[in-house]
């Protein structure tokens, strides 16, 4: 089982090298995060931009573009297009975002005719390392299902195990997350909890065990759970938190980054291939590790 960022990269780097398209690469810790990961043989990389941007960049960062496959697309929009196409073309096993606005890709991915659709939902998977505590924690969805349906609550818990299993997870404790861990007929998200835990057990979510709803408290925290008197093989271990919603779960995640200074890493799954977006704002490590990431799902 994957603890720590270092371990993900190790497994990408046993995994790679795999091919990645990345959209808008004249911005510098993208360039930097494709540069290393070309280094270490996690990735050979196709740079889709501002041809002359990307050599200035190169210059001020010190940074040799050697190695590199160059497309000259300055326009985001259709670079994103040209990279899904070099995706389908049998070119690149993912795509990743440099300082293209992240509706270019997925809009491109999402196209019915000439996209990276295998009719199942795209997601957002994060991956976070959090001090002290002792293993990698997922939080799906923060990025791209504002206001899940209990279907499309299904599809998120599906490709998080997925997901997890690359991490190494066998069999991943999956909690559904709400503000009470009691089931209140007036609240639709607790009801559709604990219709999630039931199809887990019915066998129609496969390869992880799904409790909730519960509280993020006693998800994480065993002796939350004991206190509560909750009898779960969730509780107190959970390695996937499930949000209730788009707005909770990035709120969720930048609590974590900002107060339990958690390092994080993301990839979007469910299509033909892993997308990688992360912020056009993130350090150049988060854009390496969410690439490694991206990598070892692919």
């Amino acid at each position: 089982m994957i603890r720590t960022f270092s371990e993900l990269v190790e497994a990408a780097r046993a995994r790679g090298p795999r091919r990645v398209a990345i959209v808008a690469a004249h911005e510098p810790a993208t360039l930097q995060a494709a540069r290393r990961a070309q280094d270490q043989k996690l990735a050979t990389c196709t740079l889709l931009g501002d041809p002359a941007r990307l050599e200035e960049i190169a210059d001020e960062q010190g940074l040799p573009l050697d190695g590199f496959d160059l497309v000259a697309e300055p326009d985001p929009r259709q670079a994103a297009l040209r990279a899904v196409g070099i995706i389908n073309a049998g070119q690149a096993d993912l795509a990743m975002n440099g300082l293209a606005h992240p509706r270019y890709l997925i809009e491109a991915a999402l196209d019915r005719e000439r996209g990276l659709r295998v009719g199942r939902l795209l997601t957002d998977v994060s991956v976070f390392e959090i001090p002290d505590f002792g293993r990698l924690l997922l939080i799906s969805d923060i990025a791209l299902v504002v206001s899940p349906s209990l279907e499309e609550r299904v599809a998120i818990v599906q490709n998080a195990i997925d997901v997890a299993h690359r991490l190494g997870i066998v069999e991943p404790r999956v909690a559904i997350l709400a503000a009470a861990e009691t089931v209140n007929p007036k609240i639709p998200l607790s009801r559709d909890a604990a219709d999630l835990s039931k199809m887990s057990e019915r066998g129609q979510i496969k390869g992880g065990i799904v409790d909730g709803p519960l509280g993020f408290d006693n998800a994480i925290s065993l002796e939350s759970a004991a206190i509560k008197g909750i009898k779960s093989q969730v509780a107190g271990r959970a390695d996937v938190l499930i949000a209730p919603d788009m707005e909770a779960g990035n709120l969720l995640a930048r609590t974590l980054v900002c107060f339990a200074r958690a390092k994080m890493a993301s990839v979007i799954v469910g299509g033909k291939c892993p997308l990688v977006m992360p912020s056009r704002a993130d350090p150049a490590e988060t854009k390496f590790v969410s690439l490694a990431l991206g990598v070892l799902v692919a």
